[in-house]
C-alpha cells in the first residue's frame, strides 16, 4: 500500500529570524567565556556547516556602501589527517583547509576516548601548532599528515579547567542545567521520541499487529485532559549511575607557599562509591593521592598510591572499580545523544516547568556561585575584564568589501554580541538580586544606577522626573524598548563612522533594567557637557555638530527620516536629520556615538489627544473608526515595518502612474502623428490606421497588467517606456518628458518632493517640547497629511489583511491595536480560533503589566507566595485563595481555632497575608483590574469578571494562558499536574514556584550574504528551479556558519533543504536535513515552540517516506498534544496532524482509529474553510476508505457521495478527482451489493458459503 502523507512547507525568512546564536571557536581550554566553555560540543568537520564560498553570488547584491561586493574564489579542500593520542589506537580524521587549528582540538575533546583530557598541544613535525592558525597556512598540513597530541604541564588555570570538565562529563547527560538556565544548555526531546521504539526503520505492512500504533488517551480527538508531564517525556531514561560520591574542592586550599615550590596548584577531596575517602593533589604534572587527613595536612604523595595521573579520570578509575564502570556507561550514553542535543544554544533558553531540583554539596559550585563578580573568563584576559564598547567598534571597523571579509566581520559580530548579552542578562540578574554596589548609593533604590563588567546598568523607573511630561513610570518602562527599536534601525544600515551602543533589556522579577555599553569618557563629564548633537531634555535645548550632519543625513534617507528645521533655546534655527531625542557624544576614542533613540521612526497620533496648546489633527476617517485614543505614556510610535510597507505601496502607485502617463502621452503623439497624416494621404493612412501597433498593444498589456507587484519590475518598465518615448517623441527631450511625468506621479502619490518619490516623516512632529521653525509653514502641514495617511493605511489596509501566517510585527503593526484586530475578527467563524489567541495575547499582556508592579510590593522573602498567590487570583477558580504552603491532601478550609478572652473560639487569620500589600489581593479585583488595563491599553472590552466566565466566553484553555504567561514574565513552575477547576481548593502552592528566570529582549546581528543567497534561492524555488534554488539554499546554510553550528536560522535552512530533498525525491537525505531542523529549534526556540511543532509534523511525513511508520506515529501524537496544550483542539493545524494520523493508522490496519482522527480532521476543515472545500472533500474520501476497509459499506458510500458532490461542483466532472471519486462509488457500489448477496445466503442457511473478501482501493492522497 502506497500513500503519502498531506502537508506544506513554506518557509518565509523574516518569519524565521526571531533568536540569534553563539558560533565562536573557544581558546585552548575552552574558557573564554561561559557560552563557550563547554567547547566539547563543538561539532566536527564533517558535521559542521563550515562557509565554503564560491564564486557566484546572488543577483543584485550590493555592499553597504552602495559599491558592488567583490567576488573572491576561496578554494576549501579537504584531506585525512592522521591523529596519534597516547593511551588509544592512532586514527583518522577529515578536516578542511579553511579550518583553524582548535576546531581540530574541540573535535578531539568531543571524541568518547578523549573527552576528559583538556591539557595538550598538537605537534606536527615536531612543532607545536598555534591554536588560530589555519590549516591553508601550516606547512605540512596536507593528505596523511600526522599529527601527534602531547601532554602539557597543568597551570591552576588549566587544573580548574580540567576538574569542571569532569563535573560536567559526569552530570551531562542529566538536564540540571538545562532547567536551572546555565551554561547555555536547553531541552531537546525529539531524537528520543522519534528514535525510542524498536521498529523504527522497518518497512511495515498493512495488517501487521506488531507495531502498536494506540495513541495516549489524552490526545484523542474531543479529550478535555491536558496532563503536563508528558510534556517533559521519558525523564527516567536521562538517570544516569553515579560515579563518585563527593568530588570537590578540599578545604586545605589554597596550597601554603611552600608547597607551590614543589609544584602543588590545588588540594580535592574524594568520597568514592565504596564510601572510601581521599584527598588529592593537582600538581603541574597531574593528580596524585596523598596522605591528607581531615584533621591533619600531609601533602605527601600516598605510598599505597603512588603514580601521577594526567588524568583525573585516570586518578579516579585506579583508586575506585566502581567510578571505572559507571564512567563507561556515563559516557556511552553521553555519545548516544544526537551531536546537536549535547551542543550549547546561542543565548540561554528557559524551560517554564521544571521537575524538584536535587541540591547536593558541591564545593566548585560554590565557589562558582559566590564569586557574583565574575564572568568565569577573567583569568584569561590581560585586564581583567572585556571592554564591550571596544570590541563592537572594532569589529564594526572590519574590513568588508569581499564575501570572506564580511564572513569574518559577522563571525566576530555575532560573537561580541551574544557575549555580551549574556553578561549583560547575568549582571541585570544581579542587580536586582542586590548583589552588587550602585554608583549613586545615596540615591533611592529605584534611582540607582551600576556598573559592573564594562556595562552600566539602570532600572526602568522615572528618575528624577525625566518622563514626568511623558508618562512618569510608564513612559520610563516604554523607553528603553523603543531605544532598542532605533538601535536596531541604526545598526542595519551599517554606517561607516556612526557608531551605536550595545544594548539589551532585561525583564526579571517584575523589574525591568537596561544594561548598555560604555562610551569611551562619558563617565568624565556631565550629560550637558558631554552631548554635541540632539537634545537632553527632550527638545527644549537643542545643539548641533556639523560632525554628525552628513552621517545623519545618510541614515535619515534610509530610515525615511524628513529633514526639519527646529528653533533652540537660543533662538536659532537648526536643521535636524534625526529626532531632537537622538544624543549625539563624541567618544575620548574620537568616534562619534549616538543614543537615545526612541524616537526614531514616526509618531502615532490614533493615541495621541494632544491638548489646547498642541492640537493633534488626525482624518474623519481615523475619528468615525473611533481614535484617537488615550495611551498611559507619549512614547507611541509606529514600527519600522509599517513605513517600509507604506513607501513600498506608494512607490509601486508612483511607478504606475508614471508608466501610464508615459502611455498616454505616447499614444496622443501617436494621434498627433495619424492626423497629421490623415491630411496628407487619406487613402494610404486609412489603410495603415487599420493596422494594430504592436509596440502599443503590448505596452498596454503590460500598463494594465495588475499583476506587477515588484518595484524593480514596475522600475525597468518605467525605465524602457522612458527609452521608447525618447526615440519616439523628436519634438520633447527625454529631460523634459521625465521632468514632467515624475512630477504628476509624484504629486499623485504625496511625495514630498516634485523631482522624485520621496516619502520620509517628520519623527518631532506632536512633540511639545520641540519648536519648528514655523509651525504654519506649507512644509510642515504636508508631514501631518502624510502622517494621518500612514496611520489610516495602518487601520484600514495592513489590519484588515493580517492573517494568521504573518505576524503583527511583520506587517508594522503594533501589538496597542490587538483589540482592533480581535473586533474585526471576532464575527468570523473561519477565524474563531485566531479570535482566542488575540484575546489569550491582550489577557497575557495585561496580566503581565498588573503583575510588575504586583512584584514591586513584594517582599523579597515572600516571592514565592506572592507569585503563587497571583497565579491563583489569575487562573483559579478558588474565590479565596490563600498564601500558605503546599499542604498536599490536607484540606485547606481547616483553619486553627484560639480563644479570646471571653471564651469563644476565633479561627486564626493568616498573618502572612493580613501584613502583606500583595496578599490583599483576590480574584476578583484582579479581574476588575485586567478588565480597565485590556480597555486602556488594547480598546478592547472583556467583560469577564472570573477566570471561568473568560474561558467559557472566548473559549480558551486555562493551562494555555499559564503556559503564556509564564513564559511571558519569565516563572518557572514545578512540573506536575494542576487542577484549576477546584472551588474549595487552589492550584498554586509557594513550593511549586520553582525559580524566575529573565526575560531578554536584544539586537540579533544578521547573516547580510546568507540571507542574500536564501532569499535568491526561494526565488528560484518558485519558479519550480528546484535544483538551482537546491544550490542557493545550501550555499546560504554555509554562510550561516558565522552563527555556528546551533541557530534558528539555520533550522529554517535545514527545513527547506529537507522539504527540497523530499519533493525530489530523497527521502533519506530530507530526514536528516528535518532531523537537524528540529532539534535546533527545539534548543533555540523551545521545546513547545510553534516552529518546534511544524518541524515534529514534517518530521513525521519525512519518516513515513522512509518507512518509519511507528516513529512517524510517535512524532505525530507529540505534534498533536503540543498543539493542544498550546491552542486546545480549535486550530486548523490539528485537522493537519488529525489526517495525517489517520493516514497512517489506516496504512497499518487500525481502521476504527483512523475514522476517528480523520473525522474530527473533516469537521475542523468544515469549521475553517467551509463544509464544500477540497479539503473537506479529501476527508470525506478517504473516510470513504477507512469504513471499506472496515467493511462498512453504507457508511463508506455516503463518506464518498459527499466528496463526490464538492469535487464535482468544485472541480467539474472532467477533473481526475472526479474521476476517481466516480469510480471509487462504483466499487463501493459493487462491494455493498456482493456483501448483501452473502448476507442474505448466509441468513438463509446455505452451507458452504462465505463472506467474501474485501477488496477495498488503495490510498493514494498526495502531499
Amino acid at each position: 500500500m502506497a500513500f503519502t502523507l498531506v502537508g506544506e512547507t513554506q518557509v518565509n525568512w523574516s518569519s524565521t529570524i526571531r533568536q540569534t546564536s553563539l558560533g565562536t571557536i573557544t581558546n585552548e581550554d575552552g574558557s573564554v567565556s561561559p557560552p563557550s566553555e563547554t567547547s566539547e560540543d563543538t561539532t566536527s568537520s564533517e558535521e559542521a556547516h563550515s562557509p565554503k564560498m564560491k564564486e557566484t553570488e546572488p543577483e543584485s547584491k550590493e555592499a553597504a556602501d552602495g559599491t558592488q561586493s567583490e567576488n573572491v574564489l576561496v578554494i576549501d579542500t579537504t584531506f585525512t589527517c592522521r591523529i596519534i593520542a597516547p593511551g588509544i589506537e592512532p586514527f583518522e580524521i577529515k578536516v578542511s583547509s579553511e579550518e583553524i587549528v582548535q576546531e581540530i582540538r574541540n573535535m578531539l575533546m568531543d571524541t568518547e576516548e578523549q573527552c576528559h583530557r583538556t591539557c595538550f598541544s598538537l605537534n606536527l613535525n615536531g612543532n607545536t601548532l598555534d591554536a588560530y592558525t589555519e590549516l591553508k597556512n601550516i606547512q605540512g598540513m596536507k593528505e596523511g599528515a600526522e599529527i601527534k597530541v602531547l601532554e602539557e604541564q597543568y597551570t591552576v588555570r588549566e587544573a580548574r579547567f580540567h576538574v569542571k570538565r569532569i563535573k560536567e562529563i559526569l552530570t551531562s547527560c542529566e538536564l540540571t542545567d538545562a532547567y536551572t538556565g546555565t551554561n547555555m544548555s536547553s531541552l531537546s526531546f525529539v531524537h528520543g521520541i522519534w528514535s525510542g521504539d524498536g521498529n523504527a526503520g522497518r518497512k511495515a505492512k498493512a495488517g501487521e499487529g506488531s507495531i502498536d500504533c494506540t495513541p495516549p488517551d489524552y490526545i484523542m480527538p474531543k479529550s478535555k485532559e491536558r496532563p503536563l508531564l508528558p510534556l517533559h517525556p521519558n525523564l527516567a531514561d536521562n538517570k544516569v549511575p553515579a560515579c563518585v560520591k563527593i568530588l570537590s574542592y578540599d578545604h586545605w586550599n589554597p596550597p601554603p607557599s611552600y608547597r607551590k615550590l614543589h609544584g602543588d596548584l590545588l588540594y580535592l577531596q574524594i568520597t568514592t562509591l565504596e564510601d572510601r575517602k581521599f584527598h588529592a593533589t593537582a600538581c603541574t604534572k597531574g593528580f596524585f593521592i596523598n596522605l591528607t587527613t581531615e584533621e591533619e595536612f600531609n601533602p605527601k604523595p600516598d605510598p599505597n598510591f603512588k603514580t601521577c595521573h594526567h588524568s583525573l579520570v585516570d586518578l579516579l578509575s585506579m583508586i575506585s572499580p566502581a567510578f571505572k564502570r559507571s564512567w563507561s556507561t556515563v559516557v556511552k550514553k553521553r555519545y548516544s545523544k544526537h551531536i546537536y542535543e549535547r551542543m550549547p544554544t546561542p543565548y540561554q533558553v528557559y524551560s517554564w516547568l521544571a521537575p524538584q531540583p536535587e541540591h547536593s554539596i558541591d564545593l566548585v559550585r560554590m565557589e562558582d556561585g559566590l564569586m557574583t563578580g565574575r564572568l568565569g573568563y577573567e583569568d584569561n584576559l590581560p585586564s581583567g575584564s572585556r571592554d564591550w564598547n571596544e570590541e563592537f567598534q572594532i569589529v564594526k571597523e572590519l574590513p568588508k568589501k569581499t564575501l570572506p571579509e564580511r564572513v569574518d566581520r559577522e563571525r566576530s559580530h555575532f560573537k561580541v554580541n551574544s557575549d555580551f548579552v549574556w553578561a549583560a542578562t547575568r549582571g541585570a540578574q544581579l542587580v536586582v538580586d542586590g548583589c552588587l554596589m550602585p554608583i549613586n548609593p545615596g540615591e533611592e533604590t529605584k534611582m540607582q544606577m551600576f556598573i559592573w563588567s564594562n556595562i552600566f546598568f539602570s532600572m526602568g523607573f522615572d528618575v528624577k522626573d525625566h518622563y514626568k511630561d511623558f508618562g512618569g513610570d510608564y513612559a520610563a518602562h516604554v523607553a528603553p524598548a523603543k531605544d532598542l527599536q532605533g538601535v536596531k534601525a541604526y545598526q542595519e544600515l551599517d554606517l561607516d563612522g556612526l557608531c551605536t551602543l550595545g544594548t539589551v533589556v532585561v525583564d526579571y522579577r517584575g523589574y525591568r533594567v537596561t544594561a548598555q555599553s560604555i562610551i569611551p569618557g562619558i563617565l568624565e563629564k556631565e550629560q550637558e557637557q558631554s552631548v554635541v548633537q540632539g537634545s537632553i531634555d527632550f527638545g527644549k535645548t537643542i545643539v548641533s555638530d556639523e560632525r554628525y550632519k552628513g552621517l545623519l543625513e545618510k541614515a535619515a534617507s534610509s530610515l525615511r527620516i524628513r529633514p526639519h528645521s527646529v528653533i533652540n533655546h537660543e533662538g536659532e534655527t537648526i536643521e535636524l536629520y534625526s529626532s531632537a531625542d537622538c544624543k549625539g557624544i563624541v567618544g575620548n576614542d574620537g568616534r562619534l556615538y549616538i543614543l537615545d533613540l526612541l524616537r526614531t521612526f514616526p509618531v502615532d497620533i490614533n493615541y495621541i489627544k494632544g491638548d489646547e496648546n498642541h492640537v493633534v489633527e488626525i482624518s474623519e476617517d481615523l475619528k468615525k473608526a473611533g481614535y484617537p485614543l488615550n495611551s498611559r505614556h507619549s512614547f507611541v510610535t509606529l514600527r519600522q515595518e509599517l513605513v517600509d510597507a507604506f513607501v513600498d505601496v506608494r512607490y509601486m502607485r508612483f511607478v504606475k502612474t508614471a508608466a501610464i502617463l508615459l502611455e498616454q502621452r505616447r499614444l496622443k503623439k501617436e494621434m498627433d502623428q495619424k492626423a497629421e497624416a490623415e491630411a496628407k494621404a487619406a487613402d494610404k493612412d486609412n489603410r495603415d490606421s487599420d493596422k494594430p501597433s504592436t509596440e502599443c498593444n503590448s505596452v498596454d498589456e503590460t500598463v494594465a497588467n495588475p499583476e506587477i507587484d515588484n518595484p524593480d519590475e514596475a522600475k525597468k518598465l518605467v525605465e524602457t517606456m522612458l527609452e521608447t518615448n525618447g526615440v519616439q517623441m523628436s519634438t520633447e527631450t527625454e529631460a523634459d518628458l521625465t521632468e514632467t511625468v515624475l512630477k504628476t506621479a509624484a504629486k499623485a502619490v504625496g511625495s514630498l518632493s516634485d523631482k522624485e518619490f520621496n516619502i520620509s516623516f517628520n519623527p518631532d512632529l506632536y512633540q511639545p517640547k520641540v519648536t519648528h521653525a514655523d509651525p504654519d509653514s506649507e512644509s510642515l502641514q504636508t508631514d501631518k497629511a502624510l502622517l494621518n495617511k500612514i496611520t489610516e493605511f495602518l487601520v484600514f489596509h495592513q489590519i484588515p489583511a493580517f492573517t494568521l501566517t504573518e505576524s503583527l510585527h511583520t506587517r508594522g503593526i503594533n501589538i496597542r491595536y490587538l483589540g482592533r484586530v480581535a473586533n474585526l475578527i471576532k464575527d468570523a467563524p473561519t477565524l474563531s480560533y485566531l479570535y482566542t489567541i488575540c484575546v489569550t495575547e491582550m489577557l497575557c499582556r495585561s496580566a503581565k503589566h498588573l503583575f510588575q508592579r504586583y512584584m514591586h510590593c513584594t517582599d523579597p522573602t515572600n516571592i514565592a507566595a506572592g507569585v503563587a498567590h497571583f497565579l491563583n487570583c489569575l487562573l483559579s477558580s478558588c474565590s479565596l485563595p490563600t498564601s500558605s504552603p503546599y499542604s498536599g491532601d490536607l484540606p485547606l478550609n481547616k483553619p486553627t481555632k484560639k480563644k479570646n478572652k471571653k471564651g469563644k473560639n476565633k479561627p486564626a487569620k493568616d498573618n502572612l497575608l493580613e501584613r502583606s500589600e500583595w496578599g490583599a489581593l483576590i480574584p476578583k479585583s484582579l479581574w476588575e483590574k485586567l478588565n480597565v488595563d485590556i480597555q486602556e491599553h488594547f480598546n478592547f472590552s472583556l467583560q469577564s469578571d472570573s477566570i471561568d466566565m473568560a474561558c467559557e466566553k472566548y473559549k480558551f484553555q486555562k493551562i494555555s494562558l499559564l503556559r503564556t504567561f509564564t513564559q511571558r514574565v519569565g516563572i518557572q513552575i514545578l512540573l506536575r499536574e494542576y487542577n484549576f477547576d477546584n472551588r474549595q481548593r487552589q492550584p498554586f502552592y509557594e513550593d511549586d514556584i520553582i525559580n524566575m528566570y529573565p526575560v531578554v529582549k536584544h539586537v540579533s546581528p544578521k547573516a547580510t550574504d546568507a540571507y542574500r543567497f536564501f532569499t535568491s534561492g526561494q526565488a528560484k524555488i518558485q519558479q519550480g528551479m528546484f535544483k538551482e534554488g537546491y544550490d542557493l539554499i545550501q550555499e546560504s546554510l554555509n554562510l550561516l556558519s558565522v552563527y555556528g553550528p546551533m541557530h534558528s536560522e539555520i533550522a529554517a535552512c535545514c527545513r527547506l533543504l529537507g522539504r527540497l530533498n523530499y519533493l525530489m525525491g530523497d527521502f533519506a537525505e530530507a530526514l536528516s536535513y528535518q532531523q537537524k531542523a528540529a532539534i535546533m529549534n527545539e534548543k533555540c526556540l523551545g521545546i513547545d515552540h510553534p516552529s518546534t511543532i511544524t518541524d515534529y509534523v514534517h518530521l513525521a511525513i519525512y519518516s513515513f517516506a522512509n518507512n518509519q511508520i511507528s516513529s512517524s506515529l510517535q512524532v505525530l501524537y507529540r505534534a498533536r498534544y503540543l498543539l493542544l496544550l498550546c491552542f486546545g483542539e480549535n486550530h486548523p493545524d490539528v485537522a493537519l496532524v488529525d489526517i495525517n494520523i489517520g493516514l497512517i493508522l489506516n496504512g497499518v490496519g487500525e481502521y476504527e482509529l483512523a475514522c476517528n482522527f480523520i473525522s474530527n480532521a473533516k469537521d475542523l476543515f468544515a469549521i475553517f474553510y467551509g463544509s464544500s472545500s477540497l479539503k473537506v472533500a479529501t476527508a470525506y474520501h478517504l473516510l470513504a476508505r477507512s469504513y471499506s476497509c472496515r467493511g462498512d459499506f453504507r457508511t463508506a458510500l455516503g463518506h464518498e457521495k459527499s466528496a463526490y458532490v464538492v469535487y464535482n461542483q468544485r472541480l467539474g466532472e472532467a477533473h481526475e478527482k472526479t474521476k476517481e471519486s466516480s469510480e471509487c462509488l462504483k466499487h463501493l457500489t459493487h462491494q455493498a451489493v456482493v456483501f448483501q448477496k452473502k448476507m442474505v445466503e448466509l441468513g438463509k442457511g446455505d452451507k458452504g458459503v462465505g463472506l467474501p473478501a474485501i477488496q477495498a482501493l488503495l490510498q493514494s492522497v498526495c502531499s
